[in-house]
């Protein structure tokens, strides 16, 4: 690999998903996985094997499939961890093995309880477990950015003999700043022994709106991996924004004097799509794939755009996949019109999903006189939604006045084709819908948190809405769209009670939550 190359480390399956709401089903696992290696990341960390039965599942089935980057998986300094680890990534023809121990001196004295020379020792003991069973093993010193430089030094000096091929430092609760991480990686390519002959890598968090600017600062020192999460998105206040490193490089080339393998006119999409599964919208200013970044409203912007682009763009909108599109198909477009725009948007779909999608698009385009990107990716990101039983949404209907109390009446279809019809009153139309959805399925949730937001443009437009519901001690998120957004709510939380009813009937909701180690963090 030149000297010039910048590995992408794709954290979004593993650290992104543990952002509270953030929780991921296998087929959307998969969905993203996909996406990661159409953008051609370097490395994609599928998740933490140990964590759970269901994420060790994910993590082997995304390794299964193969697609190119190299398949990772996280796991403490222990040997169950690190066999579940290589038990589920060792279906991929490239694969890592990822261990981490905490070395700061709080994490020392109040979470491990552990003396310098333990760690050291439970550190190498582990990378050298990992290369028996892997070429290619990670180490991270959690919390590095807080640990003694010199004893931080000695922690990679060990690892590195041990075998570790990628050493990774991470600023794990966002503390550092640019110019001490700057110290921090020239300190360590001074003072230890081999570490040019390693990949040197960074991870950092973003509690105070820095991480960005200190992976960039940890490159420019020699770090030559960048870990790092599709819309930022992770615990706390999130991980370094992978479009924002990648399109930096690529952007100011001639100071870094570096390159990423990232195919850039896929970011948008798959922006949009974590976005859509997560349920984390993107804010309209964020930086390369929010709504306002190449947005111009001022006059006197919008007088030199005229001139040339170059007056206030930095970036083209197309660089990074965001089509200026503005109608596109209509209800007379064929599947195959259907299928190419999909392809374009940078979704890829099984050949079912196509199929459902393009049924959905046909009945909203019925609805609406316009339609735009932005309905065609709704429809896509929801696809799996319109039949995931056991319950579907036949009818509904809803009415509701300044001075009477609003009623709602909805009919379930279920897989065995009978329907069932309930009406309830309440405050508000959505109060009403989400009461008769719980009378007809015997299930009784609390929202937590009610999202909406609009797919496009005009007041024909999609409502896009996100819920999280509180069941059993538990958050559930669900999705639905629809012109109509009670209709959309009433989707958002159906999708919600199916997931949960598919799972007390496979015997999992009574399952006590998976011990902390769900949610670990470098």
């Amino acid at each position: 690999m030149s000297e010039q190359h910048l590995k992408i480390f794709d954290t979004t399956l593993r650290d992104g998903e543990q952002a509270p709401g953030c929780s991921m089903t296998l087929r959307e696992k998969l969905r993203v996985a996909r996406a990661l290696a159409e953008l051609n990341v370097d490395i994609i960390e599928a998740g933490f094997p140990a964590a759970s039965p269901g994420d060790f599942d994910a993590v082997k089935a995304i390794a299964d499939e193969n697609r190119g980057p190299i398949i990772c998986g996280l796991a403490r300094c222990n040997a169950g961890d690190i066999e579940k680890v290589h038990a589920a990534v060792k279906g991929a023809d490239r694969h890592r093995i990822h261990v981490f121990v905490a070395t700061s001196a709080i994490h020392r004295e109040h979470k491990l309880k552990m003396a310098k020379e333990e760690i050291i020792r439970s550190a190498v003991g582990a990378i050298h477990m990992a290369r028996e069973l892997c070429d290619d093993v990670e180490f991270s010193p959690e919390d590095a950015s807080r640990t003694e430089l010199a004893y931080l030094a000695e922690v990679v000096s060990a690892a590195i003999e041990a075998g570790a091929t990628t050493v990774n430092i991470p600023d794990t609760v966002g503390y550092t700043v640019p110019a001490e991480f700057d110290r921090l990686f020239r300190y360590l390519k001074k003072h230890v022994k081999g570490i040019d002959d390693i990949t040197l890598s960074v991870h950092c968090h973003d509690d105070l709106g820095m991480a960005v600017a200190n992976s960039l600062a940890a490159v420019t020192a020699g770090a030559r991996q960048v870990e790092c999460t599709i819309n930022g998105i992770g615990e706390r206040a999130g991980n370094c924004s992978l479009e924002e490193i990648v399109m930096a490089i690529k952007t100011r080339e001639e100071f870094f004097g570096l390159q990423t393998a990232i195919d850039t006119t896929r970011l948008y999409p798959t922006s949009r799509l974590v976005s859509g599964i997560t349920g984390m919208q993107v804010p309209r200013n964020k930086a390369v794939v929010g709504e306002n970044a190449f947005a111009h409203e001022a006059g006197i912007h919008q007088h030199g755009m005229l001139q040339h682009h170059s007056t206030y763009e930095i970036m083209r909108p197309e660089d990074v996949g965001l089509t200026r599109s503005s109608l596109v198909l209509g209800k007379h477009s064929g599947r195959h019109a259907f299928r190419e725009r999909v392809v374009q948007l940078g979704f890829d779909l099984e050949e079912f999903e196509l199929n459902r999608a393009f049924q959905e698009f046909k009945k909203l385009a019925d609805k609406k006189k316009d339609m735009y990107d932005g309905d065609i990716e709704a429809i896509v990101l929801n696809v799996d939604n319109a039949s995931s039983g056991p319950w579907l949404l036949q009818k509904m209907q809803v009415s509701s006045g300044t001075d009477q109390p609003a009623e709602a009446g909805i009919t379930l279809l279920n897989e065995s084709g009978e329907s069932l019809h309930e009406q309830a009153s309440a405050s508000g139309p959505m109060e009403a819908a989400f009461k008769a959805l719980e009378q007809a399925t015997g299930i009784s949730v609390t929202l937590r948190n009610f999202e909406l937001h609009s797919a496009t443009a005009g007041d024909d437009a999609q409502g896009e809405v996100t819920v999280i519901v509180d069941y059993n001690d538990q958050s559930w998120r669900g999705h639905g769209t629809s012109v109509d957004i009670v209709e959309a709510g009433t989707r958002a939380c159906l999708e919600v009670i199916n997931r949960i009813i598919r799972r007390r009937d496979l015997g999992l909701n009574s399952v006590a939550p998976a011990p902390d180690i769900n949610r670990a963090s470098i």
